[in-house]
Order: C-alpha cells, then structure tokens, then sequence
C-alpha cells in the first residue's frame, strides 16, 4: 500500500478547526473548496501546523493514528481533530505556511517574515477580524497596536488569540465622497455604508477612542483578495505573526495562476 505523508491543518476561515489529512496543502485546498459536499461556496484560509506540535488540549496523536488510507488504497482526506477553540491552543510558533485558497481550489502558500513596518500614528484603519472572532473593525490603533489591544487589553471585545487582516480602504476619499449623498458606497461587501460613514467621523472626531465595530459578521466570504491590505496577522498579547501579501508585481507575474481567480 502506497505510504502517504500525514499533515497537520489549522482552517481558519470559514471555520476554525484542527484537521489530520494524508493530501499535501495543494490537493487538500481542492478538496475542501471543490472536492467535498460539506462545502459550497467561497475562498478558504488554512494554515499548516508543525507535525511535532502537542498541546493537552487536542488529543492528536489518536487522530493521526486514524489518518490512514481507504481500502482502495487512497488517502484519507480529512480527519478533524477539534473544531472549537482551536486558535487559542495554538502556539503561533507552530503555524508554517498560510494558504490562501480561491472558491475554485487554487492556493497561494505565505511564508511568515517579521513584520518591521513603521506605522503612522492616529490614522483610522479597516480590520476584518477573522477568528476566533468575526467584527469589521474601525480602529485609530496601528496593527501591532490592534493585535495587542483585542488579545491582551479588553475583556468585552476580544479574545486571547486572534487572525485578522486589514482592507485597502482611503478613509478620507470614502467620506469625500460620499458627502452629502443619499445613496451611499463602500468598497467593502456585505456592510452598510451609511453607518461605516457615521463611525468613521465618530472616530475622528475623537482620537482617544480606539475601536468602532461596524458589523458583527463577517464581510472576508464576499470580499476580494484585492481588499487585503499588507497581509494577515495572528497575535497573542505582545507576539505577533504576519504573512505578507505578494505585491501587484509579484502576483501578476509569479502567482498569475492564482491571481486570475481572485475577483
């Protein structure tokens, strides 16, 4: 029987779940998104988790002892581990590779580099958190900031992990233009412009005030991959783990066999 090598995934979006699987990232992004029944639509994000990794919390070697293949010699494509709190046992130090999955099963794997950008203070920015929790965000706090604030510094918004991202969006040019309109436009799906207006003037109009949800559920299965802004961050406190998007350049003359499903 043919031996297949055992892999450990964290999904992290639509859902946050520990899995075993025997496919390798790119036969396991096709089969989530296209090559099961159990899901139907949408982009996909996982991670990879170091096969070493144990934590009293998941019992993973009993499931990587059931990750074997069919009678018919194929590989076991999924065995779920957990599917709750599944990021807040995580060392961040195990996460490997992000995947980036299209809805029609193409991956993009990002490696992790430290994340040394220097950021403007006070600027009021667009976060998607992603998991545990799922808020559109306003917030005046710069990235490093945010990760710190949810993770470590407020019991009534956040959570002791968190994966979020940014969104490509000029808050000045959207409250120029959509001044004095009755008709509203956001660059963001699934979230009514009208309030996302009001609360970004709340916002600076008060510089002292951190956050501003602007919706509870998630906009990441209608958004664009072109929304994302610099990349993905996972934070814990003080510790930090970001994967950077490839630039345009890079994505259109590297990556174009992704690229070309993002819409």
């Amino acid at each position: 029987m043919v031996e297949y090598e055992k892999h450990l995934y964290m999904i992290v979006f639509p859902i946050n779940a520990m899995v075993a699987s025997q496919l390798d990232p790119s036969a396991f992004a096709e089969h989530y998104t296209i090559g099961s029944s159990k899901h139907f639509q949408g982009k996909v994000l996982f991670a990879e988790i170091d096969i070493n990794y144990r934590h009293p919390f998941f019992d993973i070697d009993h499931y990587l002892e059931l990750t074997v293949p069919h009678p018919d010699g194929e590989p076991k494509k999924t065995k779920f581990i957990c599917s709750y709190g599944v990021l807040e046992h995580v060392d961040l130090k195990a996460l490997k590779r992000l995947y980036l999955v299209t809805p029609n099963g193409m991956a993009l794997g990002i490696d992790s580099k430290p994340y040394t950008a220097v950021n403007e203070p006070g600027l009021v920015r667009i976060y998607q958190e992603i998991t545990p929790l799922t808020n559109l965000v306003a917030s005046t706090l710069d990235q490093r900031s945010f990760g710190r604030y949810i993770t470590s510094e407020t019991r009534s918004k956040g959570a002791p992990k968190i994966c979020f991202t940014q969104y490509e969006f000029k808050v000045e040019e959207f409250l120029e233009q959509n001044r004095n309109r009755e008709i509203m436009y956001s660059p963001i799906p699934e979230n009514n412009p009208a309030r996302l207006y009001e609360y970004l003037l709340e916002l600076k109009a008060a510089p002292s005030k951190k956050t501003k949800t602007i919706s509870l559920s998630t906009t990441l299965l209608a958004a664009s991959y072109r929304l994302i802004r610099h990349g993905f961050w996972f934070a814990a406190g003080s510790e930090l783990l970001f994967y950077p998007m490839p630039t345009r350049h890079e994505l259109e003359s590297q990556y174009y066999d992704w690229w070309r499903f993002v819409r």
